[in-house]
């Protein structure tokens, strides 16, 4: 199968998007020729059967010139795929889905958050196919949706058992209010008034005016290490000894599941994650039971690693092959 995919960016050091070339690797595995078209581009080693090309915002093409360029592409390089996969920007699957049916192309849209709008609504009706991770991170009803689970790599993601391991307690992600730091902070407190000594650090940004001033407004107790490019992430999850999520949004939380692959132990109250049992979940408990718990696994009671789980349910190479499988048809 010949594959144009379309995404924001490709750049591996990206702290945001950097893992997204690692799907572009897994897909070059899978098809024959793949054909990218970003936003931007950066830094990347791809082999042979990719072809990336950029709309141009990293050189500061203005957004029409943008659109020009994407017109270009996709109908310059229109013999040299079957298949169209976007990643996360319906409005790209707006722009050219009238071609992409006319010209017989199957669309797929991999979509996953929780806000629906008229963009996505409209993209809905010219896919083919609508993939997401989960039941939770997709909220308009499609007879076109396929739940796959996350794409996790989980063979970067992984033990490292000669690691050192200091006693931190991490959390990986934007800094906003709905991360709820604060209540992380007051558990990480409370484990040090009872006597262990421990770092909380926290790998990400406040981005917007609002998340600025609820990260200046956060209790003492925390360091703010900012965003950690993805390849250096396996090691900061391998040096940690708890990883805590105390956001509330019924998604699963990627970061989270990073984590569980790396093998390092997670306390979430992230309803999502109930299904892993009391080892994880602790939406149901009070901050001093959570102490307890944190305090139990900062001593060395480490529980049942989860990542079998996220290796069975999450893992990139499975997602992948069963995206190019339905796109295929077979």
């Amino acid at each position: 199968m010949r594959l144009l995919i379309i995404t924001q960016k490709v750049n591996s050091t990206d702290s945001n998007l950097g893992f997204f070339t690692r799907w572009i690797l897994e897909f070059a595995t899978k098809c024959e020729k793949i054909t990218v078209i970003c936003l931007e581009k950066g830094e990347y080693n791809f082999p042979s059967n990719v072809r990336v090309t950029s709309l141009g915002k990293e050189i500061g093409l203005n957004r029409f010139a943008r659109l020009l360029r994407f017109y270009k592409y996709i109908l310059k390089y229109s013999s040299e795929y079957d298949c169209v996969f976007v990643h996360m920007n319906p409005e790209y699957v707006i722009l050219g889905g009238l071609w992409w049916r006319l010209a017989a192309k199957k669309i797929a849209l991999w979509y996953t958050h929780k806000s629906v709008n008229w963009q996505l609504r409209l993209a809905e009706k010219l896919t083919n196919f609508v993939f997401t991770a989960s039941t939770e991170s997709f909220h308009l009803s499609s007879k076109k949706l396929h739940v796959l689970g996350h794409g996790i790599d989980t063979d970067f993601f992984r033990p490292s058992p000669g690691h050192l391991v200091c006693n931190n307690v991490i959390t990986v992600g934007r800094i906003t209010p709905s991360k709820k730091l604060a209540e992380m902070i007051k558990v990480v407190n409370q484990v040090r008034e009872r006597g262990t000594k421990v770092s909380f650090l926290v790998a990400g940004e406040a981005s917007t005016i609002q998340d600025i001033k609820y990260k200046e407004a956060l209790p003492k107790g925390v360091s703010f290490i900012g965003t950690i490019r993805h390849a250096k992430l396996p090691d900061f999850y391998q040096s940690a000894k708890l990883f805590l999520n105390f956001s509330a949004t019924g998604s699963m939380d990627k970061a989270v599941l990073e984590a569980l692959s790396c093998g390092v132990p997670v306390l979430t109250i992230n309803e999502a994650f109930k299904p892993l049992g009391q080892d994880v979940y602790k939406g149901d408990c009070t901050t001093n039971e959570i102490v307890d718990y944190a305090m139990k696994i900062l001593s060395g009671t480490r529980p049942q690693s989860k990542r079998d789980w996220v290796v069975a349910n999450h893992n990139l190479s499975v997602l992948i092959a069963r995206i190019v499988k339905l796109l295929a048809g077979e």
